[in-house]
This record gives structure tokens, C-alpha cells and sequence, in this order.
């Protein structure tokens, strides 16, 4: 992995200056998040105000038409503190996710785009938002779906993430001294095997911007 097009290219994704799969939408989106910050009171404090970024997020899903409940609830698979899995077909699945791991919405867009770069092939595509009947705002992704029938090695993923970089710091978490790129809760729901190969389907992303950044 050569380190400075590695960052390079993952600064101008995140600025969305360049393409990575299924972005386009993510990127728009927190590219008006982040210019409507800066009109704003939230300007002039270091700390994000996640009430009014999600005022801001309500206007633009108003303005563009991106409420989408085309969800089949009946067909719920799983769900986690952040998020709800459900069945669509034999070869995707629709995640309903509400941003509470993290301080903005924009930190969880950038989250789908680092996942869609390193992990093309488990790739979300934002299909829209829903909102539930308490109000709650939430990002409605698609995902392939992973049939697995094997238990995932996690000591695979560990040699898999050492050799692209990431350390690990702590139980299922690890961290790219070199990006400012932090990967947690990697456990063996969220990193499943099928025919030999690692696919990493739930991952949580942090910036260390003033690594990634310098």
C-alpha cells in the first residue's frame, strides 16, 4: 500500500473531488452538511451540534425527495444498537441506521465512504431516509448479502489487517498509524467468511483528521 496515494485518494473521496462506489449521493450530501456548518452557529464552536446537522440533513432529504420507506418489515434479520438488518432479496439486504456511534452525520457518511473504499465488495449504497414514528431519522442503505456457512478466524482478519496497515489496539478494534484511520468492532458478526474470503459487512470508522489531513 504506498501511504501518500493511499491518503491522497483518500482525501479527494472525502472531499468528493473523486468517485469510489455507490458515493455520489453520500458525498453530495455531506458536502452540503459540512457548507451549511459553516453558515452556521456551529461555525463558531469546535464541537459538532448534531441537532441542527439534522435539521440541515431534513432539509436537503425534503428539497431532493429522499424519504424512502420501501422497507418489508416483516423481513427483519437482525439488529444492533445502531442499526436494523432486513432480507430484501437473495443477493442484497437493506440496513436502517440512525448515526447514534457517532458525533455527525457527516462522520457517518464519511464512515460509507471509507467502508466503500476499502471494502468494495460489501459496498452500501444509500438508497434514501426514513423516519420513524418517534421522529427518528434514519439512513436507509443497501449491502450484498454474505450467505456464510463457516465460523469467521479472527486471527485471519488481524494478519489481514496488519498487512494493509492496521494495527490492532484492543480486543476487536484497530487503528492505521499512518492513514489516522481507526476500524473498531470488528467480531465475528460483523467480519464473515464464505469460501475462504473475508468480507467485512458492519464496520465502524473513525478520522483522526489531523493525521489524515497533515
Amino acid at each position: 500500500m504506498k501511504l501518500n496515494i493511499v491518503k491522497n485518494e483518500l482525501q479527494h473521496i472525502l472531499q468528493g473531488k473523486s468517485s469510489v462506489s455507490h458515493g455520489e449521493l453520500i458525498q453530495a450530501i455531506a458536502s452540503y452538511l459540512r457548507k451549511s456548518t459553516e453558515t452556521s452557529a456551529m461555525a463558531q464552536t469546535n464541537e459538532p451540534n448534531k441537532k441542527e446537522e439534522t435539521k440541515n440533513l431534513i432539509q436537503y432529504i425534503n428539497e431532493n425527495n429522499l424519504w424512502n420507506c420501501d422497507v418489508n418489515f416483516s423481513l427483519f434479520i437482525s439488529q444492533g444498537a445502531e442499526q436494523r438488518v432486513f432480507l430484501q432479496s437473495k443477493t442484497k439486504v437493506l440496513k436502517l441506521n440512525d448515526s447514534i456511534y457517532y458525533a455527525s452525520w457527516v462522520d457517518y457518511f464519511n464512515n460509507l465512504l471509507l467502508n466503500n473504499y476499502f471494502f468494495p465488495d460489501t459496498a452500501y449504497q444509500l438508497l434514501g431516509f426514513y423516519k420513524s414514528d418517534n421522529d427518528t431519522i434514519y439512513a436507509l442503505v443497501e449491502q450484498n448479502y454474505v450467505e456464510s456457512y463457516q465460523p469467521t478466524d479472527l486471527s485471519n482478519v488481524k494478519e489481514f489487517l496488519r498487512n494493509n496497515g492496521f494495527i490492532n489496539t484492543k480486543n476487536h478494534d484497530y487503528y492505521n498509524p499512518d492513514l489516522g484511520i481507526i476500524l473498531e468492532d470488528l467480531h465475528d458478526e460483523n467480519v464473515l467468511t464464505a469460501n475462504e474470503i473475508l468480507y467485512f459487512i458492519d464496520t465502524v470508522f473513525y478520522i483522526k483528521h489531523e493525521v489524515l489531513w497533515h
